[in-house]
């Protein structure tokens, strides 16, 4: 039980010494993140279709 506890102290102190960021720089870290998610989706379906499209013609000829 005494290393359960002395787990949780120490993990409290760790907690203690982290930077955390301002909620701005939160707000703009999670703008960037879903920017640049939506700019790689983007990416990843233009080639989709791309690949499809001639996946489709070489199927058919």
């Amino acid at each position: 039980m005494s290393r359960i506890r002395r787990f949780f102290y120490e993990a409290w102190q760790e907690l203690k010494k982290v930077s955390w960021p301002t909620p701005e720089q939160a707000r703009n870290l999670t703008v960037l993140v879903i920017a640049i998610s939506f700019v790689v989706g983007m990416y990843i379906t233009f080639f989709d279709v791309i690949f499809s499209e001639i996946a489709k013609k070489m199927n058919a000829g």
